[in-house]
């Protein structure tokens, strides 16, 4: 490490405002970030963008710690359970931040985090291969009611936007597919091409980056992507269904409030910079800042959405 880099991770962190004046020296050491997803797929792309972005303002070092599993429970868990000093942050997945608590015992609540804010969005999309013989997502419905359970479906995970939009789908047109799980983009993609599935539910960003050997039937924000206007959302095709993916940070629970404002002053920096906001277009995604207690004052009333959807579909048994 330089002199300059040590003498930055020594020094205090400057930042505007009260939490410049109550700031306690922060960081005084690398800070990690925790990712419930391979590396290569959006959620971690969008990390490593943050973290980046958060090494020029802090001075210090940020490390990013991928842990797939269980839909992102583990990096979350991990999070949750560190020393609340803030240097050790997470990523954050909408919805399984809210729906892996419903649908089992899980290692985490909202209430073991510290909001710092959400970043992103990115709907879900139904995809095939280029050379698929399916065109428009009627035809796949059409094809999965008349042999039920014989088309497979990759998800991300459990719970996560991509398999709730299957289990959304599945409610409102009556058809059944086999749900396949994988552990992030790369893996969905590969096996899509490889012909291990027949279609897989993976976010609009992470397909259009690779469009010619795709063939995207369908998005399910709530207004088609302007990176994909000749792609119709489910609304349009008659399907009630909106997902996406949004992804934030948090850190966990009893962060000291100045390192907290500190935290939270630099990532609204960040969401404002026109290079982290670059990258994120980049990637075909849409920045989506939402300050940490309007947004966690939202999942908990979304919470309740999911809490009736659970009680009349149970996704974990599908």
């Amino acid at each position: 490490m330089s002199l300059h880099r040590r003498s930055l991770l020594a020094a205090p962190l400057l930042l505007p405002g009260a939490a410049r004046a109550q700031a306690p020296r922060f960081p005084e050491r690398p800070i990690e970030i925790m990712v419930g997803f391979v590396a290569g797929g959006g959620t971690d792309l969008d990390a490593r963008s943050y973290g980046r972005a958060l090494e020029k303002r802090l001075g210090g070092t940020v490390v990013i710690n991928n842990r797939p599993g269980a839909g992102g429970e583990l990096a979350l868990a991990a999070t949750a359970r560190a020393k609340p000093d803030g240097h050790t942050l997470g990523t954050t997945n909408y919805p399984g931040m809210i729906t892996i608590p419903i649908e089992r015992k899980a290692q985490f609540t909202l209430d073991d985090f510290a909001p710092i804010a959400n970043l992103v969005s990115d709907p879900s999309a139904i995809t095939v291969r280029a050379d698929s013989p399916w065109r428009h997502l009627e035809e796949l419905i059409a094809a999965a009611r008349k042999d039920p359970e014989k088309i497979t479906y990759a998800s991300p995970g459990v719970g996560s936007d991509d398999h709730l939009q299957l289990v959304l789908l599945e409610a409102v047109t009556g058809i059944k597919m086999t749900h396949v799980v994988f552990q992030g983009d790369p893996q969905l993609r590969t096996a899509l091409l490889g012909g291990q599935v027949d279609c897989m539910g993976l976010n609009l960003g992470a397909v259009l980056q690779n469009p010619e050997k795709f063939r995207i039937l369908s998005q399910a924000g709530a207004s088609r992507s302007r990176f994909a206007q000749d792609i119709p959302t489910l609304r349009e095709l008659g399907l009630p269904v909106e997902m996406a993916s949004q992804r934030g940070v948090v850190a966990p629970a009893g962060l000291p409030p100045a390192i907290l404002a500190q935290l939270r002053e630099v990532t609204a920096e960040i969401a404002r910079d026109p290079e982290f906001v670059r990258q994120v277009e980049d990637r075909f995604t849409e920045p989506a800042f939402e300050a940490g207690e309007a947004w966690f004052a939202r999942l908990r009333r979304e919470r309740e959405t999911y809490l009736g959807i659970w009680q009349k579909t149970p996704w974990a048994q599908r």
